[in-house]
This record gives structure tokens, C-alpha cells and sequence, in this order.
């Protein structure tokens, strides 16, 4: 799929427009590992996952991170714009999970383009409004769930994206995800352990009760 396939409202952009997106938008590969926008020390631009997978998370001054959303093939990012959005006051970090590529479309041509086009101005407006929804479950999740619990629904949200019980994931992976220490990560995974949930090794958690997994929740 092109981008034109990826962006929604491409049939609403006049041909001038169209023609400024085409001419203005680059392609970056990102290996697996790397980062694809750093906080407010840059500006990026709108992201569109060609194809791979990101992490947008959140970094406190402490160095915890804590991950607010993943972003799939074909999926949109307006978070890596915040030069033109003023009311994002929190730095957003993104990285690759796994080799990624995408479309960015320069931040200030995605900011004439929202001055230009209601229908860009509304679109952006509903992915700000996706975003806050991820911030406000992520909150949900942390003020009101205990974490075994997270640390279950993690687990279980980690099966369905790879389409395997046995995940390549060290502790200090997963306390990144979930925005605390490594070592509470470890005790609970043992406890699971101990209670026939999962099996651990090195670098891999196997789940063994999806079941019993599912029930915590």
C-alpha cells in the first residue's frame, strides 16, 4: 500500500494539496532498537508505519520509561509533531520494536496543511483525541490495577502480537513497558512461575496457562 492508501482523508486534500504531501514526503527505515523521534528535542513530522512496529512512551526525570501505545502497519502518529501542536507539554519518545519503515510528512507542511484543510485540521484533532485516550487507560491502568495484574494483561497483549506463547523478552524489557523495576518484574514473573503461569529462561518467558493469565485480569 502507498501512503495515499494510509491517510484517511487523502480524497479531501485539494490536488494542490495532494501534490505538496507528494512532493514534500520522506521514507526512514529504522532498525529494530533505534529511535525514530527524541522528546521535544526534535520535531518530526507525521508518522504513517509503512510497514514494523513502534513504541511511543513516555520518559520521567527519574530515566523510567512507560509505554503509552504501539503503532502497527499503516498506523498514524501525530504525537512526533508536538512543534505544532502547543498543548503537548510532555515528551514523547519513539523507538522501533522490530525493523520499521516509514512516511513522515515535514511538520511544517502538515502544519499548513491543518491551517489550510478543515478536514486535516479535524482528522489531527481525532488522532490527539486517540492519543489522550492511551494516556488516560495508561493512567487508569496504573492508578487502579495492581501489578500482577499489568504485568498479566502485558503478557497476554504481547501472545496476540507475536502469535506465540514463547516471547524473546528480558524483565528489564517488560518493567520499560510498564513503567516500573526491573526487580518487581522478576517477582512477579517468578511468582507466576511458581504458580505454573509461565516458564522463564534466559531472555524468554514461555506462557504456560493462558487461561489462568486471562482470569487475573
Amino acid at each position: 500500500m502507498d501512503f495515499q492508501g494510509c491517510f484517511p482523508i487523502w480524497n479531501k486534500l485539494t490536488p494542490a494539496q495532494q501534490e505538496l504531501v507528494l512532493n514534500s514526503l520522506a521514507t526512514r527505515k529504522v532498525s529494530k532498537g533505534n529511535i525514530v523521534h527524541n522528546g521535544n528535542m526534535e520535531c518530526t513530522g507525521l508518522l504513517a508505519v509503512k510497514y514494523g512496529q513502534l513504541r511511543v512512551y513516555i520518559l520521567s526525570e527519574e530515566g523510567r520509561e512507560i509505554t503509552i501505545c504501539r503503532l502497527f502497519d499503516m498506523d498514524l502518529c501525530v504525537l512526533s509533531a508536538a512543534c505544532i501542536i502547543q498543548s503537548l507539554q510532555f515528551e514523547i519518545m519513539i523507538e522501533a520494536e522490530k525493523d520499521t519503515e516509514v512516511w513522515i510528512i515535514p511538520p511544517m507542511v502538515y502544519k499548513k496543511l491543518m491551517e489550510e484543510s478543515a478536514p486535516v485540521a479535524n482528522y489531527t484533532n481525532e488522532l490527539m483525541a486517540t492519543h489522550f485516550s492511551d494516556v488516560m487507560w495508561l493512567m487508569e491502568q496504573i492508578m487502579w490495577k495492581s501489578m500482577d495484574k499489568r504485568v498479566a494483561a502485558f503478557l497476554l497483549e504481547e501472545c496476540a502480537i507475536e502469535g506465540t506463547n514463547t516471547l524473546k523478552l528480558t524483565h528489564e524489557t517488560i518493567a520499560n513497558h510498564l513503567g516500573t523495576h526491573r526487580e518487581v518484574v522478576t517477582r512477579m514473573l517468578r511468582y507466576f512461575q511458581s504458580d505454573g503461569l509461565v516458564a522463564l529462561s534466559r531472555g524468554t518467558v514461555e506462557i504456560t496457562d493462558s487461561k489462568k493469565l486471562e482470569a487475573m485480569q
